[in-house]
């Protein structure tokens, strides 16, 4: 498991253990997280689960593929720091990951 940081745009934060294996985005349905919409599921069809990536936390991820980052093109004010949640697989190594959620999703 491991403790994800969920930041609301307004600054309300949220610290929730994630079982290794889940994305990022289920561990924020599963804890009901305001500001992550998952409206796809986590199939990568829309992009209503985009977050901010704290900057120390963005190079110690996998690269995002062209399919993600095809899909951050479409969301709400994307950033160098936007990924999907859906597509951050929680493990041992992303203990302490902090996210922020856009001021609104598309």
């Amino acid at each position: 498991m491991a403790k994800i940081t969920y930041i609301h745009h307004s600054g309300e934060k949220k610290i929730i253990e994630v079982e290794n294996g889940l994305s990022v985005m289920e561990g924020a349905i599963q804890n009901n997280v305001p500001g992550i919409d998952a409206d796809c599921g986590g199939s990568m069809a829309c992009a209503t689960c985009h977050v901010y990536v704290d900057e120390k936390w963005f190079n110690k991820l996998s690269k995002s593929e062209e399919g993600e980052q095809d899909m951050l093109d479409m969301a709400y004010e994307p950033k160098k720091n936007s990924r999907l949640s859906c597509q951050l697989i929680v493990s041992d190594e992303l203990d302490g990951l902090v996210v922020t959620t856009p001021e609104k999703q598309t």
